[in-house]
């Protein structure tokens, strides 16, 4: 069981309406390997400089990441991003970039790194994603993120890196631009038919959702009363996402059930994300906490059939009928079909359909909510091997 994830390391200086920092611990692969080392074991793949210093390493290896496939650079500087938020914190402003070693990095993946379980490979040049790809031999499932970037740079090869993975994660406007369409569904199902068995849709604040070839999920974002800084929160909610998924056994089914319960856990470590800069919360957090979300989200997506009283039934037929019959049309809305239609008001037909406008099926059915089988860890995982809470047994 083994989480293998490729990406940025770097120092964020970020400032919102309400508080800043400077040079804090991130990147994509820091958030998705210390989000990942709460359910399996998590390998981070990045490049750093000498200005990556033993207190940041000893930061990720005290979480559970193994850091020996980090790329170092003594006489070069970690990459490093400067941004911040204003009040509508779903916006980022960016200030500056220093790429430093992340610049034309092309990874070369160890021999462990190589059979890792899952391999996510976290938003870069989508060649550089295909190469790592072709590098990969483990024996579950690959996974991958990009942004607007390189939607807009290099589209081609990131569709055809698109192909070569199980599971995308985008937010809806990358899934947008992506594929041309304005309806998420539509869109979603355009890069499924790419080849990966499930796309993942990020809207922010608002939650996410899942499609697949056999159904359909969605999830309200946790509720949350303040936002520190939601950088790296996607990277988080990936990591969680796949960290949980490596608890399934090998050669299992990546089904709907699993997937729900995987696309839950990434929300609840992405929630705790956002709450403070950087990674210092999700460096802080264990497996009460999330117990605990995961419970408020059952809690908030849960409702039972109530019984109700039978309706009274009059004679002459269904009150319901009644109840829905057809309004009278409005001044200036009257249909041909009206029985009379206002004086002087207009009459429209149906607009014809334009040339080429396809065909639209019926979507499949989601499944019904019967009980759902649960991935169990292994009994030599060991949760509890460090003396405390930091792993997470699944539910």
């Amino acid at each position: 069981m083994s989480l293998a994830v490729v990406g940025s390391v770097a120092f964020d200086s970020i400032t919102t309406p309400f508080a800043e920092c400077d040079r804090e611990l991130g990147g994509s692969a820091v958030h998705a390997s210390l989000a990942g080392a709460l359910f399996t074991e998590s390998r981070i793949v990045g490049p750093v400089g000498g200005d990556f210093a033993a207190e940041h390493d000893a930061a990720l290896t005290g979480r559970g990441v193994d850091t020996s496939d980090l790329d170092r650079h003594a006489d070069a500087k970690t990459f490093a991003w400067h941004g911040g938020y204003d009040y509508d914190m779903s916006v980022a402003k960016h200030k500056a970039t220093e790429l430093n070693v992340f610049e034309g990095w092309r990874p070369e993946l160890s021999a462990t790194a190589r059979e890792s379980d899952i391999l996510f490979t976290a938003s870069m040049d989508p060649e550089t994603q295909i190469e790592v790809r072709k590098q990969w031999q483990g024996t579950k499932w690959s996974a991958l993120d990009s942004i607007y970037f390189w939607i807009e740079l290099k589209r081609e090869a990131l569709i055809e890196a698109i192909r070569g993975v199980d599971i995308v994660f985008m937010d809806d406007q990358e899934v947008r631009a992506l594929t041309g369409h304005r309806m998420l569904m539509h869109a979603a199902r355009d890069i499924m038919s790419w080849g990966p068995k499930a796309v993942v849709v990020k809207h922010g604040e608002y939650g996410s959702s899942l499609l697949t070839e056999n159904g359909y999920f969605a999830l309200p974002g946790y509720p949350l009363e303040t936002v520190a800084d939601p950088t790296g929160s996607g990277d988080a909610f990936a990591g969680g996402f796949l960290g949980y998924l490596d608890l399934v056994p090998a050669g299992a089914e990546l089904n709907e059930s699993v997937l729900r319960r995987a696309i839950t856990y990434g929300s609840v470590v992405a929630s705790f994300c956002v709450e403070d800069f950087g990674a210092r919360r999700i460096l802080e957090i264990g497996q009460r906490e999330i117990d605990a979300r995961v419970a408020d989200f059952k809690e908030m997506t849960h409702f039972e059939q109530v019984e109700t009283k039978e309706k009274r039934r009059e004679p002459g037929g269904d009150p319901s009928d009644r109840r829905f019959a057809r309004p009278k049309p409005t001044a200036g809305t009257a249909r041909f079909d009206s029985p009379e239609p206002t004086v002087g008001t207009p009459v429209y037909d149906s607009p014809a359909p334009s040339t080429g406008t396809p065909h639209y099926g019926q979507p499949h059915s989601t499944p019904g909510t019967e009980p759902l089988w649960k991935p169990r860890a292994p009994r030599d995982l060991g949760f509890s091997r460090r003396g405390d809470d930091r792993r997470v047994a699944p539910v």
